[in-house]
């Protein structure tokens, strides 16, 4: 390790800064433990000083790599770290990002953001001559910081215990991680730079809520100095309130709007100081959140609101969501108040309203698009999630269809590992459905410039408001074709023409799922994978029959999703290009007129019919494959279902439930309705219409799902009937959500002490006892105790209105009996 170098970083080696405090603490915790914890207020310094100290001080050997999530973040912190050295980014302190690369021969503390870090570790997994990698701002949980976590937890353990990871933030989830890693130390930093007060206030209820949110923020401008950080859910409230405050605010105060689609330049000037003798308001959403110092800030006003991307694993289809934030984001908010000076926070939300709320946010990993993460998993070598670390597991729907969505990409093989095509893709990197257009370019120079162009406008789409995809491609701006040569570099493809006519096979190649056909003139389109999707009415591509859609968003006014961009297709021309998205198969659909099914031979694109023609007498084969797509469409219901088949299932749900120590298996609709090859189909070698379907014995069928065993133990733990003292097999009716019950003759029960019970005696049965006229007596679980209690009762007033029937003194010791007293044994 060097020893400090320079007048700057001896200046910078003692620190008044909060987390200067800890720093002994921290580097014994380096010397001793792979894992270490630092929960550091906002404004300590753990961002934009620690990271030198660590150079500078740790007994580490090679370089450290820092984690920031947004790229702002990471390029505002290199340039700080690196003015501390007096140096520029790429000597000393480095940082790389998405096409930019900031890094030199002498760099020895790289800021990198999130896919870089994973990257690095896919090409080197045993990040060599890397000593320490810090995780910052750790409490967003970003599906990529999850990630890394994971992967270099596998690294420690497999290849480099001398690997240090270092878990940074304001507001760490410290029990949670505290138990995931048990012998990670935390590292605690008491206090910030500066006081902050915090104050809560209601919005007015009765004022729209741009209205409301302008005019709490001009009234806490004139009553306080300093500028101010206003934060909002999203771009739209940002226009809004801006437009508000313009004619709310003096005249010495400038309006930034600050957030991630901005240009880095833009983005950059908004944490720039007010000019001497002005102030300002910046209006930004979460990106301003953490590891961002906004310079003169002294004021922030918290709307209490942020914008999710919510996936929808059903469709495909990210739905944005505007909630509540969590207390930690509440905490980090008002922190932006204190880096500089005292100041104040002012959160848009009622004291006791934010007391609630939840303490730390929904990671990522619960509701994103796992596409790429799990092709990331499969490139590590990793085929089932568990098999790592994880804080959270990835939801097993959405790895679901991050699985169907690879597949029909090309990049998974039949045993679900990556395909000679996914191993490309993970190579090239980004998401999954922009590596598959890369892919299909091949190394035809033409196709590779019309990929890499079309790659790198969706990657940082326009903001221009129109949909329409050509504008874009027709006029693309200077960052994308530097984006486009760079994807173009790392196909090893160089030159080309961009050819328009090539647009929309190459998008397909990604999207083929997203082709839309128009249902009406009104912009509403129908998509392959069955969606709804609309455009403005008066926008002009609704004069085009087919359109490909690969930005949608899902919208919470109506079912179907935003076509965000757009290009029309030529059908026919698409079809000759990509063939494959054609697929030729017998349907099966009920005939109003004859009552009946009939098999039609369609070709389709997804659920889109491109041409269809009816079929005589289509194979066996066929005709069931049809039958059993028309099942799954219109749901269980149409089968016909007999009370013992209903048993059955209800029966299986209760096994599950009783008899958790057997894998049993799960027969919910969605999951029936998913396996109907595994358990209908052996039972339909005789059907050719719907009156034979309907005639399935589909208790033969569910048993399918059974093996010999399970089969054995389930008619002896949870049997259909149940043998009474007098020799009757009484019917055991089961249900899903309640105890097991039997309706019998109370005669019939003379001579039973205990109560009979299911599940291997675990579940007693529900005895409905009758009269000799079947009218109910008495409702138990507990036989023995309804013949010491509450029978003297019941025998008193049964003897008076049915004396032929035997009413024993001692029914759990008489004989049990059919009869009444007159063909009675002992009569």
């Amino acid at each position: 390790m060097r020893a400090i170098l320079t007048q700057a970083e001896r200046e910078f080696a003692v620190s008044d800064l909060p987390v200067s405090a800890v720093l002994p603490d921290l580097l014994q915790a380096l010397d001793a433990a792979p894992q270490i914890l630092l929960a550091a207020p906002t404004g300590a310094g753990k961002s934009t000083w620690l990271p030198l100290q660590l150079l500078q001080r740790a007994n580490l050997s090679g370089r450290i790599i820092m984690l920031e999530p947004r790229r702002l973040a990471a390029r505002n912190v290199a340039q700080r770290l690196a003015e501390q050295l007096g140096e520029q980014p790429g000597e000393t302190v480095g940082y790389r990002m998405r096409g930019e690369n900031c890094v030199g021969p002498a760099t020895r503390l790289e800021v990198v953001t999130e896919g870089i870090l994973t990257r690095m570790l896919q090409r080197d997994a045993e990040l060599s001559g890397v000593s320490l990698v810090i995780l910052d701002e750790f409490h967003e949980r970003s599906l990529q910081a999850d990630l890394a976590l994971a992967l270099l937890l596998d690294v420690q353990q497999g290849l480099r215990d001398d690997l240090k990871i270092l878990l940074m933030s304001a507001t760490l989830d410290n029990a949670r991680l505290s138990a995931l890693l048990p012998d990670a130390p935390l590292i605690v930093s008491e206090g910030r730079s500066f006081p902050v007060t915090r104050r809560f206030a209601s919005l007015s209820a009765t004022l729209r809520f741009e209205e409301a949110v302008a005019r709490e923020t001009a009234q806490l401008l004139r009553e306080e100095s300093g500028s101010l950080l206003l934060f909002l859910p999203g771009v739209a409230e940002i226009e809004r309130v801006k437009r508000e405050l313009e004619s709310r605010v003096a005249e010495d105060v400038d309006l930034t709007p600050l957030y991630g689609a901005l240009p880095l330049a833009t983005q950059r000037r908004a944490i720039l100081p007010a000019p001497p003798g002005r102030r300002k308001v910046v209006l930004a959403t979460n990106i301003a959140e953490t590891s961002l110092t906004i310079e003169g800030i002294r004021l922030v006003v918290d709307s209490a609101l942020e914008r999710t991307a919510q996936f929808d694993a059903r469709s495909g289809v990210t739905r944005l969501l505007t909630q509540r934030i969590s207390q930690a984001s509440m905490t980090q908010r008002a922190g932006r108040a204190g880096r500089l000076m005292p100041g104040i926070c002012l959160h848009l939300i009622a004291e006791e309203q934010a007391s609630r709320a939840a303490a730390q946010s929904e990671p990522e990993i619960a509701h994103s698009d796992l596409a790429a993460l799990w092709m990331e998993l499969l490139q590590w070598g990793c085929n089932q999630p568990d098999q790592l670390t994880w804080l959270d597991l990835p939801p097993e729907k959405h790895l679901r269809a991050a699985r169907q969505l690879l597949a029909r990409l090309g990049a998974l093989d039949e045993s679900g590992k990556l395909s000679a095509q996914g191993r490309r893709m993970a190579q090239l990197g980004g998401e999954p459905r922009l590596s598959a257009m890369l892919c299909a370019a091949g190394q035809d120079p033409d196709a590779a410039a019309c990929a890499a162009l079309l790659v790198a406008v969706l990657e940082d789409p326009p903001r221009s408001g129109t949909p329409d995809l050509r504008d874009a491609l027709h006029r693309p701006q200077p960052q994308w074709q530097r984006r486009a040569k760079q994807w173009q570099s790392r196909l090893g493809v160089s030159g080309g023409r961009v050819d328009e006519d090539r647009f929309p096979a190459l998008l397909a190649a990604g999207f083929g799922d997203r082709l839309a056909r128009r249902r009406d003139n009104g912009g509403r389109y129908q998509l392959a994978n069955g969606l709804g999707a609309m455009l403005d009415s008066q926008e002009g591509l609704n004069r085009y029959e087919w359109l490909i859609a690969p930005a949608l968003l899902q919208g919470s006014a109506t079912p179907d999703a935003r076509m965000l961009l757009a290009l029309p297709v030529d059908i026919d021309a698409l079809r000759q290009a990509r063939p494959e998205l054609v697929e030729v198969r017998t349907e099966v659909e009920w005939d109003e007129e004859k009552g009946t099914l009939r098999a039609l031979r369609r070709e389709q694109a997804g659920v889109l019919v491109l041409k269809a023609q009816p079929m005589a007498r289509p194979q066996p084969e066929v005709l069931h494959a049809a039958m059993l797509r028309w099942v799954a469409q219109k749901g269980l219901a149409v089968l016909g279902w007999s009370e013992a088949a209903e048993q059955l299932r209800v029966r299986l749900q209760c096994a599950a439930q009783w008899l958790p120590e057997e894998t049993w298996p799960a027969v919910d609709d969605e999951t029936l309705l998913a396996t109907l090859d595994v358990w209908l189909l052996p039972e339909m070698g005789a059907v050719r219409d719907l009156k034979s379907l309907q005639a399935v014995n589909l208790v033969s069928a569910l048993l399918h799902l059974l093996t010999w065993s399970q089969r054995q133990r389930l008619d002896s733990a949870l049997p259909t009937h149940y043998t009474v003292p007098t020799g009757s097999r009484l019917p055991i009716r089961y249900h899903a959500d309640k105890p097991p019950a039997l309706a019998v003759r109370i005669q019939e029960m003379f001579g039973e002490a205990s109560n009979p019970a299911v599940a291997e005696g675990r579940v007693p049965l529900v005895l409905e006892l009758l009269s000799p006229a079947q009218r109910p007596l008495q409702i138990t679980r507990d036989l023995a105790a309804f013949w010491r209690g509450a029978y003297p009762e019941v025998q008193k007033e049964m003897k008076g209105r049915y004396p032929r029937h035997p009413w024993p003194d001692d029914p759990a010791s008489a004989l049990p009996t059919r009869r009444t007293k007159k063909y009675s044994p002992q009569g």
